[in-house]
């Protein structure tokens, strides 16, 4: 036979899993194809041989998750029917397959490694993402790479106070909250989702009912690599000789001063003031040992790592001074901009964000198309971080990974609080700039956001912000930080990103750097973060405590009408005619959906009402006794016809043309004359009789 199949199988919350190799993408280091009902996903792990990625000082790993239309049996939207560019939900889902891996590989394993996820069928009910999470773990365990293993992963939901694991997509419609986590069999590796505003003590019981689960998913993956994985080669630490690090330690004198420099950009002058100090002394034995130059950037990162835990783990000391639990100065304006819908500059301590918002009308939603579906996206979220923000040349293009996976975080976090659209019928865009960083970013983003929204009117349902909080452990000691900053976030263990109201949390994100976190720990972080959250709240209510109480002057006003489904037709017009000749006369935009719901947006309220008038004219919804402007656009002998609306005229007969008696036509009215007429009746075939002596 060409290939053997070895597959496990368990049933996790009443479903099925599957993991299966040997059959497909056999020339790959690890293959697996894992199925969930009618989804399934090939991940494939290779890696390149450790001489020809030797000279790293990084872990080159790349993580690729891709979806193919035909696995449901679509053919990709628009005129290339191929799969093109990276879409946003591929680029989220292939960090989320990313993030609980990455930490789990050996310190000194350089090896350029690539994961590569392609969903080849979709149910549309069972999600891929989680699929692809455990096959990255399940591949690179049964292959020769070295990997802290297994990992497993669960999406959790809950409808009716009831736990859904691996919700279905009409299921996730109803539910609270929509979680993905990850871990191994004994911790936490990553926790990524969304909330409808839930207490921190209902995520904590549903990512422990979930790790509970995740058990069994670590179990298939041992006993797969134990039936079939391959040997795992053996990686030789290559330490730095101890004559060297001593010489090179000894160099570094004040390094301890200068990491605890308050300000960023002055710290960053004193450390890098001492690197460049010991390349100068180390010069000669730098030109001898092309090594050596590793060997000081290795050791003064090793050295900021342990000066800086070691201050917080035993002094309760921080970079810029402040406590564990502190915030930084917070200062919020509201509006900073004349012309934008809404505008909200957020700034706490070095992080910067200028919050912008633009509302518009159905026309203005984002399509989207997936595997899954396609539709119209109402509310949009972008996070844009140019290099000016950290004082750096860079080139700028296109938004990467990072800007993509933050700017979605801060959506989820305000999402939640935004009104429906049946009350708000309005399409919303955030933009948030990154002016300066410092940490925490995305979080400032959350509130810059806010902030903007309700300075364009928008009734949000209450404010929401967000923190950043890190961790410092070792063995089973360990420290919460609130509010962390970009020193403390390079060298701790853990990014935990919470944003919610003063009610609950919206959004959370959480990462880290070690083999995993404990409830305890996890526990004491939520308390910590709730802390910092209503503070940051408070700080932003002295700026704007509500929404303002009317839309921004700026903004196109929306006013919602409802008429007759049968009458849409009317409406629309033949190829579209009457809707085309409203918008045009009147330059207001017309949305209307299938329930008959036509929404008239226009700045200049007069335009409305007049567009208002049309609409009811186009479906005929006239009011007998009511007064029409009106144009003359036919004459005859009997009288003139007087369109009052576009596409609908009525005739006046001679004998309401004028009180007395009128001898021909043109003696009262003229072509193209404008006048008022009075709509006194409509006859059984519909056709309007209207009058100019009745005014």
């Amino acid at each position: 036979m060409l290939y053997n199949p070895t597959v496990v199988e368990r049933t996790v919350a009443g479903k099925t899993i599957s993991i299966e190799t040997g059959r497909l993408a056999k020339q790959a280091n690890g293959s697996v194809l894992v199925s969930c009902g009618g989804t399934s996903v090939l991940t494939t792990v290779c890696y390149k041989p450790l001489e020809e990625s030797s000279g790293l000082d990084f872990f080159p790993l790349t993580v690729n998750y891709i979806e193919k239309y035909y696995a449901a049996g679509k053919f990709p939207g628009g005129y290339i029917k191929r799969e093109g560019k990276v879409s946003d939900r591929e680029t989220l889902i292939a960090r989320l397959t990313d993030r609980p891996m990455r930490p789990l590989f050996p310190k000194s394993f350089k090896a350029e490694v690539q994961i590569i996820s392609t969903v080849i069928s979709a149910d549309c009910e069972n999600s891929p993402d989680v699929l692809s999470m455990i096959g990255a773990s399940a591949a690179v365990c049964l292959s020769e790479i070295p990997f802290n293993g297994p990992v497993g992963a669960v999406k959790i939901g809950r409808v009716d106070g009831k736990y859904l694991i691996n919700p279905t997509q009409a299921e996730l419609e109803t539910s609270d909250f929509e979680i993905t986590l990850s871990g191994t069999k004994d911790a936490i590796m990553m926790v990524e989702g969304s909330a409808k505003i839930v207490p921190e003590e209902d995520i904590l019981k549903a990512l422990q009912h979930g790790h509970e689960l995740i058990q069994d998913i670590v179990a298939m993956q041992s006993e797969l690599a134990a039936k079939c994985g391959k040997q795992k080669m053996v990686i030789e630490e290559s330490g730095i000789p101890a004559d060297i690090e001593k010489e090179i330690r000894d160099s570094f004198i004040g390094l301890d001063n200068a990491l605890f420099v308050k300000e960023k950009k002055l710290r960053a002058e004193a450390l890098g003031g001492l690197m460049k100090n010991a390349k100068a002394k180390f010069a000669d034995k730098i030109a001898s040992n092309p090594l050596y130059k590793s060997y000081i950037s290795i050791i003064f990162e090793k050295m900021e790592y342990e000066i800086l835990r070691k201050a917080i783990l035993e002094e309760n000391k921080r970079c810029d001074g402040r406590k564990l639990d502190q915030i930084r100065p917070i200062v919020c304006e509201a509006p900073v901009l004349k012309s934008t819908h809404g505008s909200a500059l957020f700034t706490r301590g070095e992080t910067q964000s200028l919050g912008i918002v633009v509302l518009g009308t159905k026309q203005d939603m984002q399509g989207y198309d997936s595997i899954e579906g396609s539709g119209d996206e109402r509310f949009m979220l972008n996070y844009n971080f140019p290099p000016y923000s950290v004082g750096e040349v860079k080139r700028m293009g296109t938004p990467g990974r990072r800007e993509i996976g933050h700017g979605m975080l801060a959506k989820r976090a305000i999402e939640a609080v935004l009104p429906e659209y049946d009350k708000f019928p309005y399409a919303i865009r955030v933009v948030s700039e990154i002016l300066e960083s410092n940490g925490s970013s995305s979080q400032a983003s959350i509130c810059s956001g806010c902030l903007a929204l309700m300075d364009a009117g928008v009734p949000i349902k209450e404010p929401v912000a967000g923190i950043a909080m890190g961790l410092i452990k070792e063995e089973n000691n360990f420290k919460i930080v609130s509010d962390i900053i970009g020193a403390e976030d390079h060298l701790g263990d853990m990014d935990f990103k919470v944003g919610g109201t003063a009610a609950g949390i919206t959004a959370i994100q959480m990462d880290i750097k070690i083999l995993g976190v404990t409830f305890e720990i996890m526990k004491t972080a939520f308390a910590q973060a709730r802390e910092g959250r209503i503070h940051i709240l408070n700080e932003m209510k002295k700026c704007l405590a509500d929404p303002r109480p009317e839309l921004s002057a700026t903004a196109p006003k929306i006013t919602s009408m409802q008429i007759d489904p049968d009458k849409i037709r009317d409406l629309i017009g033949p190829g579209g005619k009457m809707i085309k000749s409203i918008t045009e006369r009147t330059g207001v935009k017309l949305d209307v959906d299938d329930t008959g719901r036509v929404n008239i947006a226009g700045i200049n309220q007069a335009k409305v009402t007049e567009a208002i008038q049309l609409i009811k004219a186009a479906i005929k919804d006239l009011e007998i006794g009511a007064v029409y402007d009106g144009v003359v656009a036919r004459i005859e002998n009997f009288g003139a016809f007087v369109e009052i609306f576009p596409g609908c005229d009525g005739l006046v007969h001679i004998s309401e043309l004028a009180s007395g008696y009128v001898k021909s036509v043109t003696d009262v009215v003229k072509l193209g004359q404008e006048v008022k007429v009075r709509l006194f009746e409509i006859d059984r075939q519909g056709r309007l009789n209207l009058s100019i002596k009745r005014v």
